[in-house]
């Protein structure tokens, strides 16, 4: 027995199974006291395995996606912000729009939490293992023209298609210059109807022409976003003045 147990425990060693050592005395010691068969021992010991592995990816793709914090729909406070259908948030972290390569658009003033909803939906999609990425619209941009003065602009713009879920925060705050304009129009083409872009804005959509610096560009890009779109319009109050307005009331 002994020699057989250690046999048992080099070979796991070897093909590095590190959570089923670990577990291994609890589920001998489990099926002996249930008197259960080798195959329920077996398919116990490798759910220890999977689970841990599981729980690895997530945190990996997690990581990838590089969101500005790991803030989840559940930290979100729907009663500060009456204007949102919270059972349409919940709906979005079902995915179903990735299926059907939708895209959302949260479409409001700064600070009452479309940044955080758009994070929370890709937290959600990474980890259901979908490739996901955060980035900022301006830093998107210039990764872009980098790119191109590099010669390199395909092979980028290539990057930022593949990715199923792309977040592009803040679109709208700082001016984009024509030729900017249409470096992001490329990529809104490459991904129209293949994958699911998630934008936030402060800008209404009749001014983005005025964003863009060219209104045939502008409704390019307005066609391709919203011709399979979901429009979340947030009205309320910023969260950033939140405890302003708590300290107000007391």
């Amino acid at each position: 027995m002994t020699s057989t147990y250690t046999g048992l425990i080099k070979n796991l060693e070897y093909l590095k199974l590190k959570q089923m050592i670990t577990h291994l005395d609890d589920v001998i010691d489990f099926i002996n006291t249930n008197n259960l068969s080798f195959v329920d021992g077996l398919t116990k010991l490798t759910a220890h395995e999977i689970d841990f592995k599981e729980a690895n990816m997530i945190r990996s793709m997690v990581k990838v996606g590089a969101f500005p914090h790991t803030k989840e729909i559940k930290d979100f406070d729907f009663d500060f912000q009456p204007s949102i259908n919270q059972q349409q948030i919940l709906d979005f972290t079902t995915l179903r729009f990735i299926e059907a390569q939708e895209n959302l658009v949260f479409l409001g003033p700064s600070g009452v939490g479309k940044t955080h909803l758009a994070t929370s939906i890709g937290i959600a999609a990474a980890k259901k293992r979908y490739s996901t990425y955060f980035i900022k619209c301006h830093d998107l941009l210039q990764q872009l023209k980098k790119a191109r003065l590099e010669n390199r602009l395909d092979a980028r713009l290539k990057h930022f298609t593949k990715y199923k879920l792309l977040i592009i925060d803040e679109l709208g705050y700082l001016p984009i210059n024509k030729d900017d304009s249409k470096l992001f129009f490329q990529l809104i083409d490459m991904r129209y109807e293949k994958k699911s872009t998630i934008l936030t804005t402060n800008i209404n959509f009749n001014n983005w022409d005025e964003v863009f610096y060219d209104a045939v560009i502008a409704n390019a890009i307005l066609d391709r976003i919203l011709h399979h779109a979901h429009i979340i319009s947030i009205s309320g109050k910023s969260y950033r003045l939140k405890d302003h307005f708590k300290k107000e009331g007391e």
